[in-house]
């Protein structure tokens, strides 16, 4: 049977028709390769590869070397060749791995993408990993979830690695960064905990803070330097630690993770960082979700005024210039004095406060139609007057103390967090 046939034969329904072309072509595997690599430029969508690789799955190591001779010699092309890598088992595991240490960024990255998938662990995989960190520059974004799916299997020889004198002492150096990319700060010993420790105290000292642009979106909250410490407990923080914040913001708009709860149900976990006192002010930054709840508008109301009760005032800033939004309020002790709320016409409750310009005051108010207490004022200048611009803290900054990394339930700890943080 021709080829073509057989390759529509695995599209059959017909289970045992599929498995009997599917052996046929992987017994023609050297013809069927050939034909099938050249004969590429027909799919359009994901879908049309899929007969080919199933072809491919069944061949195994030799059509792996195939796929990559024709990918190099560009008679594939990237976006077949990112689909097609994804259909080998374990019996290619090692051919990952050393696409994996590939020196350019996208093999490198497909190379990750297919060891992560297969969860295998190999010596291949682990110096792949190991030799990744070494390089440095950036890093494919597949190895640090390598590094986190195999971290129980490579930790104890990572932290031999770290170790070994005979080993160089750049691949000592990207052995902890690998353990850490695994499994955060825990996962290093004694020495190199209390070594990256030190290291934090001294950045904190000279640190010159940066915070988010709010140039598209972005929101926090400010409540006093003087009763920071109920904000951990107003929103139901743990675990926190002391941490720069280049990397505090980093760990906050970072990715939020799914880990067993109490009652074996999945929960939600995300980062929050408080920052140093900043002009007499902490601000918050992270996962808006899982602090506000399905309910954005009245989640932001409750958690202003909750924050407010544990530290006597509690600012909040939410801004969305694609969908319009633009909002600022102010609490105090458990309630909501002034609020702002802007999704095209802006609308205002509270009495105003001192700083304020209203639109009473402007040219053109018509007290028939406007409302008397509206002021003029968005979230961008409100902070300023509020609190603190994140976009204008820099050196002249008045700073005190150091910024908290805390986590959002307990009992998971910073170390289930994927990715590595630049101190």
């Amino acid at each position: 049977m021709k080829i073509e046939c057989l390759l529509e034969e695995l599209n059959s329904d017909d289970a045992t028709r599929v498995e009997a072309a599917a052996a046929r072509l992987a017994e023609q595997a050297d013809s069927v390769l050939r034909t099938l690599l050249r004969n590429l430029g027909d799919a359009r969508r994901a879908s049309d590869l899929k007969p080919v690789m199933e072809v491919l799955r069944r061949i195994g190591p030799s059509a792996f070397d195939a796929l990559l001779a024709a990918w190099r010699a560009k008679q594939v092309s990237d976006w077949d060749a990112d689909r097609l890598l994804a259909s080998f088992d374990e019996r290619c595991a090692d051919q990952y791995a050393a696409l994996a240490a590939d020196p350019d960024f996208g093999t490198s990255d497909s190379g990750f993408s297919g060891l992560a998938r297969l969860r295998v662990d190999t010596e291949a995989g682990l110096t792949a990993l190991v030799g990744c960190f070494a390089r440095g520059g950036r890093i494919p974004y597949k190895a640090s979830d390598y590094a986190r799916l195999l971290h129980d299997c490579f930790r104890p020889r990572l932290r031999s690695l770290r170790r070994d004198p005979a080993a160089p002492p750049a691949i000592r150096r990207a052995a902890r960064t690998a353990l850490v990319a695994g499994g955060g700060v825990d996962a290093l010993d004694d020495r190199d905990r209390a070594a990256v420790e030190r290291l934090i105290r001294v950045k904190i000292l000279d640190e010159i803070p940066e915070l988010p642009s709010t140039t598209l979106s972005g929101w926090w909250m400010a409540v006093p330097g003087a009763s920071y410490e109920g904000v951990f407990e107003a929103l139901g923080l743990h675990d926190r630690r002391p941490l720069t914040v280049a990397a505090g913001i980093e760990a906050a708009e970072g990715r939020w993770i799914q880990v067993p709860g109490p009652d074996g149900a999945d929960r939600t976990v995300g980062r929050v960082f408080v920052t140093p006192e900043l002009n007499g002010w902490r601000l918050v930054f992270g996962a808006f979700e899982l602090l506000i709840g399905d309910d954005l508008w009245d989640g932001m109301i409750e958690t202003a005024e909750r924050v407010s009760v544990h530290c006597g005032q509690a600012q909040f800033f939410f801004l969305d210039d694609a969908g319009g939004s633009d909002i600022w309020m102010v609490a105090e002790k458990g309630r909501v004095i002034r609020r702002y709320a802007a999704e095209g016409d802006p609308e205002w409750e509270g009495d105003p406060l001192p700083w304020e310009t209203l639109a009473a005051d402007e040219p053109g108010f018509d007290p028939e139609y406007d409302e008397r207490n509206a002021g003029t004022t968005g979230a961008r200048s409100a902070c300023g007057h509020l609190s603190v611009d994140p976009g204008e803290v820099g050196p002249d900054t008045e700073r005190r103390g150091h910024g908290w990394l805390a986590i959002t339930s307990p009992g998971v700890g910073h170390g289930a967090f994927p990715g590595t943080l630049r101190l």
